[in-house]
């Protein structure tokens, strides 16, 4: 941009020359010479300053890393390279056999477990019964036991009922005892186990509908859908491929369909002057002679260079060299790059803010100039 401006001033400075003929010089030539550095320099200043200008630019888009929930076998691959999808569509399956296997076995033993509520259910009445049973018993040996120590005690030496048949009457009263007991602890445990819910739902009941869902979402997770509108492109995933659950392995990345901001690099200082809602214009090196037009959608509040994060290591102070450019989002009108080239596009930049607005007209005529450059030669920084 600046070699253009210095260009057209040695230009102007000839044609001048020729045109009025004016002799070359040791009076004619440096004037020429130091009226160019004056001239360009005040210009150059003020637009750097007011109309700040960045080559490295390039339209940024977000991807979506594609990484199966569960392992399996690709089976089919269904959604072909470059070719728009709708969220929902198919992308891939997996061999859904060992995830229905695992879904029948779990649904026969949730199924085993309702039939074992009614059952609880028997047993607990069952238990109640036991309950009755062995209380009927203890208190019939309690009586028995009670009459034979009355008769022995006002029998005396004369009493019909022996020290061992007292014993003996002592001792089943004391086993029905126990027995009601055991009856009483067994019934606990029945209705404990009948009666243990969540949201009304036997808990073992609830725990095999849990282990039930969670197999059939694994089962729903063998075929892998698109998670939005968008593409996927350099796809190399095949029939035959294992894929498995790891973040760091994606089978493919989805572009999703969503708009996308041409990011450009400036000085530091060109925050003195910059604001949200200026206008901007955008060169593409793919697109020569063609001026995009857009607004400052939103300068980054943060720079990658000043970054730190907890570790175990020393920060080296290298780091302090790095001076860095701050990173402005440029909204494109109509998301015109988007609809004519591809993702990701490099191209150049320039913000024309309300300061000087006079002085833009040249650098919207240096960029235009720039962008009619691209047709002889790629800058390929």
């Amino acid at each position: 941009m600046d070699l253009l401006l210095i260009l057209t001033y040695a230009a102007i400075c000839i044609v001048i020359f020729k045109v009025f003929k004016i002799p070359l010089n040791k009076w004619t030539v440096p004037t020429a010479v130091l009226g160019g550095v004056f001239i360009i320099g005040a210009l150059l200043l003020l637009m750097n300053y007011n109309h700040p200008y960045s080559r490295f630019s390039r339209e940024y888009f977000a991807t979506i890393p594609i990484t199966p929930a569960v392992k399996g076998l690709v089976t089919s691959v269904e959604v072909k390279p470059n070719m728009p999808v709708k969220q929902g569509d198919v992308l891939f399956r997996l061999d859904p056999i060992p995830f229905e296997a695992i879904v029948k076995r779990k649904r026969a033993a949730l199924m085993e477990a309702e039939l074992e509520v009614p059952q609880l259910a028997a047993a607990w009445e069952s238990a109640k019964a036991n309950v009755e049973r062995a209380r009927a018993d203890k208190d019939r040996n309690k009586s028995a036991f009670e009459r034979y120590e009355l008769g022995r005690k006002k029998g005396g030496a004369n009493s019909p009922f022996t020290e061992l048949e007292l014993d003996n009457r002592r001792q089943l009263y004391l086993a029905s005892e126990a027995q009601l007991t055991v009856a009483n602890a067994e019934e606990l445990r029945i209705r404990l186990a009948y009666e243990s819910n969540i949201d009304g739902v036997n808990t073992k009941v609830a725990g095999l509908q849990a282990d039930l869902d969670g197999a059939l979402y694994d089962l729903a997770q063998s075929v892998v859908r698109a998670p939005a509108d968008g593409v996927v492109t350099q796809m190399a995933l095949r029939v035959g491929a294992m894929a498995v659950p790891l973040p760091l392995r994606p089978v493919m990345s989805f572009i999703p369909d969503e708009q996308r901001y041409f990011a450009g690099a400036f000085w530091q200082n060109s925050l003195l002057r910059l604001q949200e809602g200026d206008e901007a214009e955008v060169i593409l090196d793919a697109a020569p002679g063609q001026i995009f037009k857009g607004k400052v959608a939103k300068i980054l509040p943060a720079m990658a260079e000043g970054e730190i994060q907890m570790s175990g290591t020393l920060q080296s102070s290298n780091r302090l060299f790095q001076n860095g450019r701050v990173i402005v989002l440029i909204d494109i009108e109509d998301d015109a790059i988007r609809k004519q080239f591809p993702a990701g596009v490099s191209g150049q930049v320039a913000i024309y803010t309300e300061h000087f607005h006079h002085v833009a007209v040249m650098r919207k005529v240096l960029l235009r100039m720039q962008g009619w450059l691209n047709y002889l030669f790629f800058d390929g920084h």
